[in-house]
Formats: C-alpha cells, structure tokens, sequence
C-alpha cells in the first residue's frame, strides 16, 4: 500500500515538475531561442518563485525515489530472485529422477544444491571408456 502511494506521488510530482520547468523563462543561447520578455511570468519575482518550487519539487522526487528503493527492498526480503525449484530443475540430468528424501534429515549428509566443480572437471576431460568388442575372428 505504502509503495502504490509514494509510486502515484512520484508521478504526480514528475508531471508537476515538467510542467514548472517548461513554464521557465529561457535564460537565452540555446540554439537561437532567445528568452525576451514574452512569457506570462516575466516579472523576477515569478523567476524566483518558479526556481524555488523547481528546488521543492525537485527534493521531493529524490526523496520519493529513495523512499520507493527502501520501501521495494523491504518487501523482498531476503528472497533470491533465482528461483531454488528451477535450479533443482537444471540440476538434475535429463531423464534421471530425484533421489528419494532421506528418512531422517538431521541425520542424513548434506546434499549440493547443484553440480559441483568436480562433477565439471570430471565431465570436461574423457572418461576411460571400454574398448569396442572385437568380431570373433572367422575360421
């Protein structure tokens, strides 16, 4: 609940805050755009006003930004974003079926969650493989 309403005040705020920057008067240069007196906010008062409520708008979209990091990771936990059920799934080879729990888990040895750096090594380099059978020699 927390996150959908700092999520509706962020955008509330990022359309508050493009709406007061492009009603700015242009300090002028850029690409021949002058900024004359034609706005209708020309007075330096109505400058000073529109920077401040920039400066205001722009702290609360940072503050809301933070808030929303905080408020998301809290609601994760401590939760990998892997999920465990699909890395058992990789795990186990192809047409092999689970191993069968262990009667008594605090008695039984811990198993890897995956394969592990010997089950690598042991696949990279070739097995002793049995010699093909020779044909029985013809009389």
């Amino acid at each position: 609940m927390l996150q959908t309403l700092l999520l509706v005040a962020m955008i509330l705020i990022s359309i508050a805050l493009a709406g007061v920057i492009l009603i700015q008067r242009s300090e002028g240069g850029a690409l021949g755009m002058g900024g004359g007196p034609s706005g209708f906010m020309t007075a330096r008062g109505a400058g000073n006003l529109l920077t401040v409520t920039t400066w205001w708008l722009a702290t609360a979209f940072f503050l809301c930004a933070i808030g929303l990091t905080i408020v998301g990771n809290i609601s994760r936990a401590n939760q990998s974003i892997v999920d465990p059920d699909a890395v058992g799934a990789l795990a186990t080879p192809a047409g092999a079926t689970p191993a069968a729990p262990a009667a008594d888990p605090a008695t039984a040895p811990a198993q890897p969650a995956g394969p592990s750096l010997d089950d690598f090594l042991s696949s990279s380099t070739p097995a002793a493989q049995p010699a093909p059978a020779q044909p029985a020699p013809a009389q």
